[in-house]
């Protein structure tokens, strides 16, 4: 098994030890997972969102600086 292991690391170029990683990582990690931002992504373009929605964001949003929180 090892032999065979290092003989797949050598085709992909990798190490051993980075080959056993990858073969982990695959295994866990489920292929159509979603991610965050490409779902908010697909929901602004389904109902037609655009760049120029957000500039109201920019006009509304509170620029004054945070106070740093007193510990007293």
């Amino acid at each position: 098994m090892h032999r065979a292991l290092r003989v797949q690391a050598a085709q992909h170029g990798r190490s051993a030890e980075a080959e056993v990683r990858e073969i982990l990582a695959v295994a866990v990690k489920p292929e159509a997972r979603v991610r965050l931002g490409d779902a908010l992504a697909a929901l602004g373009r389904k109902i037609g969102l655009t760049n120029k929605d957000f500039e109201v964001f920019q006009q509304v949003r509170d620029k004054t600086p945070a106070e740093p929180l007193g510990f007293e």
